[in-house]
């Protein structure tokens, strides 16, 4: 390898050395790497929208950025924070009532007390996730991101308790918050990011057991003080990632009900404290299984034309074939044929902020699980095979149409997980990585060299074929052909660092919608010919990967 590496960067120094020979260029002032813009033939820069440039902030893009604005190749940790019992029953003394995280504690409290009870929680969280599990969800996974799910419980002081469920136990919890962010800081020393998922409200944002009760109810969407404590418990998380836990954002609700009455008003609040506290934040909201509404209301939310910009907002949505009469009614061969369809939705609805405004979707949660009555539908191919079709199916749509995919779960008792699994399944390379983490350190040196040496050449041709369409398509327009090449430049050079990795793994911009609207709101553009800005922008990411293929 090392011997084809070298040839071939020889090769290419020679090629691009004989590509720019004989292009005077010129430069232009400010902005983020701009680099040499080479005037097309007989052409002039009209600048009649120059007055609509507000300050420009673009700066070359941040671990930070990177950690939050990659494709999330991830999984959910499971029941950590928040006990299910079916994941861990371990977590439940012998007779235990109920299968959530209240009735765990209250049987553990009832039987050896509150200080005892306190001292086996946390010795639970800490053993958690070892050191060696940490090694291998980055060199054997590739994964990128935690979906942590924490309760609003497990964050610190008596107001967060008070007047709920939790509240005779509120000492039990007293380190909770404390050892997540450890846990958060340990990950993050390996370029794991988190995602915190507010995934137990008070009251609960749906029936299950994983809102922290068996009470079997939604409490949260008609109770005012519930609600408030959801926005109290919003702020914290968001106050507490300015003091320096770089986290890769906060998702408000886990699998909020369907239709649930105030829900997206709820989300204004939610968003508008966030906001006000740290807008670089990305905000997660549940689709509450209405993905087309989820839609519409982000692409309100993520708009440039706003006075005063908010987080970015992005979709959690979720992909079970495993709950469903309908779903028991599929072949596993339907099935795979169904996940090519999924995200469909998005057809239409992204490639111009400037329009449309951004959507962004991440699928929060995905399983390799399909009932029993589907298996039997399998017409005699082999299970193992299906279930290798099935991941890669999944993984490979989720790839190109998300912005991460995080599969359900991680930890539970009967490790490895079979179908619910991300060791078991990445293990048996069902759940696929994207196909650039495996490239060596060498190759991506060798490919991060090729980018750089192509850029003028590869600039040139963009800006060049640009130029030509609009004078062909409108003769006597008036155009500003140089934000397309600022815009190029930027889009080519956040790429390139995204790839390069920058204290991270190395990687892609999957959540690309509101990474451009970022960079658009950046940009200081602001008139009718912003989307030159725009374009450019998209172009030189697409070109960048286009360099180093892929």
């Amino acid at each position: 390898m090392k011997g084809f590496l070298q040839k071939a960067k020889a090769e290419l120094r020679g090629k691009t050395q004989r590509d720019t020979i004989g292009f005077p260029g010129r430069h232009f002032g400010n902005g983020h790497s701009q680099g040499q813009y080479y005037d097309p033939p007989d052409e002039q820069f009209v600048c009649s929208d120059s007055e609509n440039v507000q300050a420009q902030t673009i700066h070359d893009p941040t671990p930070l950025d990177i950690l939050r604005y990659r494709y999330h190749h991830a999984t959910n940790l499971g029941s950590i924070y928040v006990i299910e019992r079916w994941l861990q029953p371990s977590r439940f003394p012998d007779g235990a009532e109920g299968s959530s995280e209240l009735a765990a504690v209250k049987a553990w409290v009832d039987r050896i007390g509150i200080e005892a009870t306190k001292q086996k929680f946390e010795e639970d969280w800490t053993n958690a996730l070892s050191e060696d599990d940490i090694q291998w969800l980055v060199d054997e996974a590739k994964c990128t991101t935690i979906r942590l799910p924490i309760g609003y419980f497990d964050l610190p002081g008596a107001e967060f308790t008070q007047d709920t469920p939790f509240e005779p136990y509120a000492r039990v919890y007293e380190g909770a918050w404390n050892n997540i962010r450890t846990l958060i800081s340990r990950l993050r020393a390996h370029s794991i990011g988190v995602l915190l998922d507010l995934h137990a409200l008070p009251g609960g944002a749906n029936a299950q057991e994983h809102s922290g009760t068996n009470s079997g109810r939604a409490e949260f969407w008609n109770s005012s003080s519930n609600r408030d404590l959801g926005v109290r418990c919003c702020q914290f998380l968001a106050e507490d990632a300015t003091t320096g836990s770089e986290i890769a954002g906060i998702q408000l609700v886990n699998e909020a009900l369907w239709e649930a009455e105030g829900m997206y008003e709820w989300y204004d609040e939610c968003i508008d404290a966030i906001s006000d506290i740290d807008a670089s934040i990305p905000i997660f909201i549940s689709d509450g299984w209405n993905f087309r509404k989820a839609i519409d209301y982000t692409l309100q939310k993520n708009s440039v034309n706003v006075d005063q910009p908010t987080s970015p907002v992005v979709i959690d949505t979720h992909y079970y074939w495993a709950f469903t009469d309908d779903d028991k009614k599929k072949s596993p061969q339907q099935v795979i044929w169904e996940v090519h369809t999924k995200l469909a939705e998005l057809d239409g609805k992204e490639g111009s902020v400037l329009d449309r405004g951004a959507v962004q979707v991440i699928v929060g949660e995905y399983s390799c699980v399909l009932t029993e009555d589907s298996w039997a539908k399998s017409g005699g191919t082999p299970k193992e095979e299906l279930v290798e079709q099935f991941g890669e199916a999944q993984s490979k749509r989720y790839q190109q149409r998300a912005g991460g995919s995080f599969f359900w779960t991680y930890k539970m008792d009967w490790m490895p997980g079979g179908e619910w699994g991300f060791t078991a399944q990445s293990d048996a390379g069902n759940i696929v990585p994207p196909p650039y983490t495996q490239l060596s350190l060498e190759e991506r040196g060798w490919f991060v060299e090729k980018a750089r040496d192509e850029k003028d050449r590869r600039m040139r041709k963009a800006v060049q074929q640009h130029v030509t369409y609009w004078r062909r398509v409108d003769p006597h327009g008036s155009y500003e052909f140089e934000k397309y090449q600022h815009g190029w430049n930027v889009g080519f050079q956040d790429a390139l660092a995204f790839f390069e990795g920058r204290a991270t793994q190395g990687d892609k911009i999957g959540m690309l919608e509101i990474w451009v609207l970022k960079r658009v709101r950046e940009s200081g553009y602001r008139g009718a010919l912003t989307w030159q800005f725009e374009h450019g922008l998209r172009k030189g990411i697409q070109d960048l990967y286009a360099a180093v293929e892929i």
